[in-house]
């Protein structure tokens, strides 16, 4: 540890500087020996630099949610390609190439935060051995290694003699106490962490090898923090539960205010926006509009959870625009399809043309003689409707009919039209 530490060497004097700053600061509060004052001189460092790595979280959630939709098109190109790697890995660059996806996007935060973590480890140390390094001089130096942080000093280990320990000024037991907590606590942050986004940030509908992976990796990351977390220096560990700690939180405002679509976390997102947005009757946060436009966009490819939003807001007589905004409209229960396709025009969808039934050749003819219905209200009797409006079967059959003539003209008779011929006598 102490060799890659000595790689970032080039970060320990701005580290250094930081951390003086702050214990300036928290020195006239708590007093420059005390624990609180270093204590709180690391959980600020963490935090400046966490805050500077927001940029770079922001585009993990977008890399990590672009490399969840690829999964799909990336199992087709392993098995087609199986027996073939260099091709497949081809396929698979021409694949994120046209996607704009970096796989390594999703441990830019890491690498990012790498550095910073390393020159801490080597401040602790030079503070650890009595050596000054940075901008601690030798006033601070002294400082430091009186602070102690609930017993333990902060360059104590779990893994140092009593010797060493007894040098800085604490027990044995003290130590291995406080660091056994720190990497208990540690290690269980980290581990929910990797949790909730597995259980509640995942798409469901989608099954493939990477969420394999991260399952396994919410195992693995806690076992290596409670291994490497032994050798760690008190003042390492307040830095590395402060940034999981950090962790956790930031994951949780994203989970719950911009969830993955398709998860857990979506229907329960979708759920409470859709009594917010029926309560009031509009949208009240740019972030709500940002999420009902991209639902809207989706049209006919929305997920479950989208569709029975989309239809929870026709029910309450409201309609989702594509810029994001909600109104008010009384034909919104219309406005959508039963498969949540998207309204047109200003979220009111065309009516429907309803065709008329067919009727039967003795339907037709019939229905032009057939009385109206006396019970019907609207219904008009032949002596109050009018000549012109008659058909003109009714019209022939008020004809009075011919001597002699039946039921049946001859052309329904069967018989041909035109002068007959006499029958022949030997027929008679």
């Amino acid at each position: 540890m102490d060799t890659i530490a000595s790689l970032f060497s080039f970060i320990t004097t701005p580290v250094s500087w930081v951390i003086v700053q702050f214990h300036s600061m928290y020195g006239k509060i708590f007093g420059p020996d005390t624990g609180w004052a270093w204590g709180l001189s690391i959980v600020s460092l963490v935090i400046l630099i966490r805050i500077c790595l927001i940029p770079l979280f922001v585009k993990q959630i977008k890399s990590t949610r672009a490399m969840q939709t690829l999964q799909p098109e990336m199992k087709k190109i392993q098995e087609r390609y199986k027996s073939d790697k260099q091709r497949q890995s081809e396929e698979m660059m021409k694949l994120y190439k046209e996607t704009g996806t970096n796989p390594l996007s999703s441990c830019l935060p890491i690498l990012a935060q790498s550095p910073f973590f390393f020159a801490l480890y080597h401040v602790l140390n030079g503070i650890a051995t009595g050596k000054t390094i940075g901008v601690i001089d030798d006033q601070l130096l002294a400082s430091a290694r009186k602070a102690h942080i609930f017993g333990a000093p902060l360059a104590a280990k779990f893994t140092d003699s009593s010797d060493k320990v007894a040098q800085l000024g604490a027990t044995l037991t003290d130590v291995r106490v406080v660091t056994a907590i720190m990497i208990v606590l540690m290690s269980a942050s980290q581990f929910y962490t990797q949790r909730q986004l597995m259980t509640k940030n995942v798409d469901t509908t989608v099954k493939t090898p990477f969420m394999q992976q991260q399952k396994m990796l919410m195992y693995v990351f806690p076992v290596m923090f409670a291994v490497f977390g032994i050798n760690f220096p008190v003042g390492v560990l307040v830095y590395w539960l402060t940034t999981n700690v950090w962790t956790m939180g930031q994951q949780m405002y994203v989970i719950h205010n911009n969830p993955t679509p398709g998860s857990k976390a979506q229907a329960a997102y979708l759920e409470r926006l859709t009594k917010h947005v029926t309560h009031h009757g509009k949208t009240r946060r740019r972030s709500e509009r940002t999420i009902i436009k991209a639902i809207v966009a989706k049209g006919r490819d929305r997920n479950e959870f989208e569709r029975k939003f989309i239809n929870a807001l026709n029910k309450a007589g409201l309609a989702a625009q594509t810029d994001g905004n909600v109104v008010r409209s009384e034909n919104a229960a219309a406005a959508q399809t039963e498969d949540g396709t998207p309204t047109t025009g200003a979220g009111t969808a065309a009516p429907r043309r309803q065709q008329p039934k067919r009727q039967s050749k003795s339907q037709r003819q019939s229905g032009a003689t057939k009385p109206a219905d006396s019970g019907s209200p609207t219904s008009l009797s032949k002596s109050d409707e009018p000549e012109d409006a008659k058909p003109a079967s009714a019209a022939k059959k008020a004809q009075p009919k011919q001597p002699g003539s039946g039921t049946r003209s001859k052309a329904q008779s069967g018989q041909r039209k035109g002068p007959q011929r006499p029958k022949s006598p030997s027929k008679k």
